[in-house]
């Protein structure tokens, strides 16, 4: 049975328009000052690109907010962020001194860690660290295991697992995933390399001579020891870490679950869906890009 994922979760838990709110929920929807805004102190995402911001409040100029944020209301009447960091800035960018939001009155520091990471992995692109981190935080900080953060995000135990694994990388390799200058795949494949020294030169190398993914497991493939080096089949296209960070993005971009099946030399893509208008979401935005 397909996990249910986080194409289902976040628009049940999280409003991604004002029309996805519960009827409660949507007449309830008010405008709250920006000062009184507090960070979710959970918030994995720690880069906001300037120009990503910028497009944004340009459209948030011209056609309005119709999106509300989402806010926990404490005792001291001040608000936490649960959701629409990005929203918010824009907004604030503006000069918007009031913003329509939900509020919310009991959400747990784990629900609102979780809440935090789930939108910035569905919404926008985390970086692979950012990820890592988020998941480690959940893991350390409110005691669940790899396989709870899973269930929690809609992902693999194993997906989970490889990503933590990333922090064992030295901080110059992350600081390069961080920036966005290697992809998950990218520094994945590093972890085969034993010492920090060679993982570090030849990420610079990947930096430097824009390898892409494949390239750049050719090259751990050489330096690693033999114990560790990936079966011959698998520098076939469609395989390992370019196959999983290809997923990874089909399932960034439509905002849903996709499995990639490989079968010989072919394969199949499946994309999941979980209601009607998530379907006509999905259908909306494909007819978009022809």
């Amino acid at each position: 049975m397909a996990r249910q994922a986080l194409g289902k979760g976040l628009s049940a838990l999280i409003p991604t328009h004002l029309q996805d709110l519960p009827a409660a929920d949507r007449s309830s929807v008010t405008e709250i000052p920006t000062a009184k805004i507090k960070p979710n102190p959970h918030q994995p995402r720690t880069v906001f690109a300037a120009a990503e911001l910028k497009e944004l409040a340009d459209s948030i100029k011209e056609q309005g907010l119709i999106q509300p944020i989402v806010v926990l209301k404490g005792a001291d009447g001040a608000f936490t962020l649960i959701s629409g960091e990005r929203r918010l800035r824009a907004a604030q960018s503006l000069g918007y001194q009031n913003i329509p939001a939900v509020v919310k009155s009991e959400v747990s520091p784990q629900q609102l860690a979780v809440w935090g990471l789930i939108e910035n992995i569905q919404r926008a692109d985390l970086n692979a660290m950012e990820e890592a981190r988020a998941y480690k935080k959940l893991v350390d900080e409110f005691s669940l295991t790899q396989e709870e953060v899973a269930q929690k995000v809609g992902k693999e135990r194993a997906t989970v697992a490889n990503s933590l694994r990333l922090l064992r990388l030295p901080k110059e390799v992350q600081d390069l995933a961080e920036n966005g200058s290697l992809s998950m795949g990218h520094v994945r494949a590093l972890l085969a390399i034993e010492r920090p020294e060679a993982q570090k030169a030849m990420a610079a190398a990947a930096v430097r001579e824009g390898w892409s993914v494949r390239m750049m497991e050719r090259s751990v493939a050489e330096k690693a020891p033999a114990s560790k080096k990936r079966p011959a089949k698998s520098a076939r296209p469609g395989n390992g870490a370019e196959l999983r960070a290809f997923e990874e993005t089909l399932r960034r971009l439509l905002g849903t679950k996709v499995a990639l099946k490989p079968k010989g030399k072919a394969g199949v893509i499946e994309i999941h869906y979980y209601s009607d208008e998530e379907l006509e979401r999905l259908m909306e935005w494909m007819a978009s890009q022809k």
